[in-house]
């Protein structure tokens, strides 16, 4: 393989460009390039050629064509070695280009920023890049082309030492640019549908390009492989502790979406397994919240996900320091706090930067065969306003603030799903039983583990009562008030049991089910 002898550079971002130019150019490389890239080569005293100049034809259209020449993708795709295409660009006068070093227009941080507009996220849609990269990678058996700048020290140390690259490594490098491109179009095509075709059952093609965040030790057994992409970063910041697990992000991210139902100047805490609430309370305090949850179960905590929606402060992580976590989430934490909570080397801290649940609008599941699911992600906010009541006593007060506390915790608990409640704090939890009587029966033995009363508790569910005898066993429990969707073909039934036990009972009018 000859030496590379003509490289063209057109990046956006300029990270590490000078020096990989100065490599080329005491290799003896000619640089071809455009704009702001040739004049950060030119300005660090170094030679280039416009790529005008290259390809005798001007840029034009506020630059929208410039690298779309025959004497640019002549120069990148033709075969060496092919006779027949050494023929054809030496009659066209057609220079060989050997390395291309392109990143692209900024779309996706474009469409990031609040109220962009439609037209500022087309022109950043990014043409001639894409078709460099893509000719250059389709030849790689002669071309080398880097579309992350995290490659620039590995290519310039093969140039400087051999002058070229091995083709072990323009494979890997081709192989990049083809994932680059991807997650590229994915990122246009999902802004667009969502500027075009808001509702999620008119998107004609599921696109997802999600960078690589970071590997993971392993999925959710030992034996899986794992790896988290997208933009996780961007919404959680670890602050302390080891790495974080396949199974730790499931749990964080649930307790972030069941943390947030709840405003910043109501002091809640969750405590969260296997992406199931295990204890949720409220009080003037984290600390009180705290106590409210752990009450709830103290034993399922142990190893635990907990998440707080204020600072988390000192009297409430020297509660939780009492036992062991894995995780612990919250928008801030005071110094002292964190002081305090680092001294657990195993202990992950993570700070939100925003909201999840409210900036991603969809959820996308894999269900095997090569096919996914797509849904609105499960954002409706129930209000006193929001209730029917349905039977012949409507709720107290306290019953009310009850019944809209637990409504907000079972959402998030896994169907079949029963949560008992008073005003501040969880009493018994049911979770992901085949029948909804199972799920109370747990629910009603978990409390009395803890030592928790029902009686005067409310009952919530996550779906309606199929039968009467759900509501029974919960009134039998204590439950004076029930919150549920409403719906069934035995509804008047329910009701009336509801009524003989001077039980009050509201319909939402829709389910929360969680799979």
């Amino acid at each position: 393989m000859s030496k590379i002898h003509r490289a063209l550079l057109s990046v956006s971002d300029k990270t590490g460009l000078v020096d990989l130019a100065r490599t080329l150019v005491t290799a003896g490389v000619e640089l071809l390039s455009t704009g702001g890239t040739a004049k950060a080569i030119r300005d660090a005293g170094l030679p280039v050629k416009d790529i005008s100049e290259h390809t005798g034809f001007p840029e034009m259209l506020d630059g929208r064509v410039k690298t779309l020449h025959p004497l640019v993708h002549g120069g990148l795709l033709y075969l060496r070695g092919n006779a027949e295409h050494e023929r054809t660009v030496a009659e066209h006068g057609i220079a060989p280009i050997d390395l291309v070093v392109v990143n692209l227009y900024p779309f996706e941080a474009t469409v990031a920023k609040p109220g962009v507009t439609l037209h500022d996220a087309i022109e950043n849609i990014d043409i001639g890049g894409p078709s460099m990269l893509r000719s250059a990678a389709k030849n790689h058996e002669s071309v080398t082309v880097i579309v992350d700048p995290s490659d620039y020290p590995t290519v310039a140390e093969h140039i400087r030492t051999q002058g070229n690259t091995t083709l072990e490594l323009r494979r890997n490098l081709a192989a990049k640019v083809y994932a680059r491109t991807a997650a590229y179009d994915a990122a246009i095509a999902a802004h667009l549908t969502r500027a075009f075709t808001p509702a999620v059952e008119h998107v004609p093609v599921l696109s997802v390009g999600a960078p690589l965040v970071q590997p993971l030790r392993y999925g959710e057994n030992p034996h899986q492989r794992a790896a988290l992409y997208g933009k996780f970063r961007d919404y959680f910041a670890q602050l302390h502790g080891k790495e974080l697990s396949y199974n730790n992000i499931l749990d964080l991210t649930a307790a972030a979406a069941l943390i947030g139902e709840f405003p910043a100047n109501d002091p809640t805490l969750a405590i969260l397994k296997h992406t199931n609430p295990c204890g949720v309370g409220r009080g003037t305090s984290l600390r009180e919240a705290w106590d409210r949850a752990y009450a709830t179960d103290r034993q399922a905590p142990f190893g635990g996900i907990i998440a707080v929606n204020q600072t988390l402060d000192l009297p409430c992580a020297e509660a939780i320091a009492e036992i062991f976590s894995e995780v612990i989430v919250a928008p801030d934490f005071t110094p002292e706090a964190l002081a305090l909570l680092q001294q657990k080397k195993n202990l992950r801290l993570l700070k939100v930067l925003k909201n999840p649940s409210q900036t991603a609008p969809v959820d996308v599941r894999s269900v095997g065969a090569e096919s996914w699911l797509l849904q609105e992600r499960d954002l409706r906010v129930t209000t006193a306003a929001d209730l029917k009541v349905v039977t012949k006593r409507a709720p107290t007060p306290s019953e009310l603030e009850a019944l809209l506390f637990g409504w907000h915790v079972v959402k998030h608990v896994k169907s079949n799903a029963i949560v008992y409640a008073n005003a501040t704090q969880t009493l018994g939890i049911g979770a992901g039983q085949m029948s909804r009587v199972d799920s109370s029966r747990i629910a009603v033995w978990k409390a009395g583990e803890a030592k928790l009363p029902l009686q005067g508790s409310v009952v919530c569910s996550d779906a309606f009562f199929p039968f009467p005898d759900g509501l029974i066993a919960a009134a039998e429990a204590g439950a004076t008030a029930a919150i549920q969707p409403g719906g069934s073909m035995r509804d008047a039934e329910v009701i009336k049991a509801a009524d003989e036990r001077n039980l009050a009972m509201v319909f939402t009018g829709h389910r929360h089910f969680r799979h």
